[in-house]
């Protein structure tokens, strides 16, 4: 099975050619351009890199957020056209189960260890997700995921997970690493180079949900979890 898997919704972005759940190429630009200007030419790149079409591709994968407002609409955007085009299957992952998975691949985690996903979105604000590793090597989604201020999240931790190791990533846990150390005792950070999103773990998430249940239908729609700059700053938020 050949996937095309897309991450617009961070500063990185990504786009990356599996054969089922082996990484055949990846590329990635993380420059002044938009996102808008980078993304087409980095998907044909990619394919004529292997001489491939649009239409060899059996499964799209697309970052549907949380994370940038318009690196997110880019990215469903065109994921949205190619399947209208080619009528194949497509998977919507988050960005926060994107993180998490970076440290499936990384570290031989017990099915008890839990993965707190951070984006930082702020003002103390970060995006929210708590998982778990199940034994088929998919993430069980603990907590609904969100955008809440760093210390409900931490408050939100030590009453209901307190005695449980959490391993903690993404540039919302970095922003906030010594705040969660004050208060959150089991607890462990990955390596710098895992915070970064990418597109190679939405693809091989995408693949195991497909694997799992190739008839389920997963929508792919924007997960914002927020309001956009504009509406804050018109309702008087920060």
């Amino acid at each position: 099975m050949k996937i095309l898997a897309i991450h617009t919704s961070s500063t990185n972005c990504s786009v990356c050619l599996l054969q089922n759940d082996v990484v055949v190429q990846e590329l990635h630009r993380t420059n002044e351009k938009t996102h808008s200007q980078q993304l087409m030419p980095l998907i044909h790149e990619l394919l004529s890199q292997f001489r491939l079409e649009l239409s060899d591709i059996d499964l799209f994968a697309c970052d549907i957020g949380p994370g940038s407002f318009t690196g997110v609409r880019i990215g469903v955007s065109t994921v949205q056209a190619f399947v209208d085009v080619t009528h194949k299957k497509v998977i919507g992952v988050s960005s926060l189960q994107g993180l998490a998975y970076n440290i499936l691949e990384s570290q031989d985690l017990q099915n008890t260890s839990y993965i707190c996903s951070l984006i930082d979105a702020k003002n103390d604000n970060v995006y929210f997700g708590l998982f778990k590793k199940e034994k088929n090597g998919v993430l069980q989604t603990l907590e609904d995921l969100s955008c809440q201020n760093i210390h409900d999240i931490i408050t939100l931790l030590k009453e209901k997970y307190d005695n449980q190791k959490i391993y903690f990533i993404g540039d919302g846990a970095t922003a906030h690493r010594y705040a969660i150390l004050e208060n959150l005792d089991k607890t462990e950070f990955v390596a710098e180079a895992l915070n970064l999103q990418s597109s190679i773990s939405i693809g091989k998430i995408a693949y195991l949900l497909y694997q799992e249940n190739p008839n389920k239908e997963y929508p792919l729609h924007p997960l914002y979890l927020r309001k956009s700059q504009a509406e804050r700053a018109l309702d008087g938020e920060k």
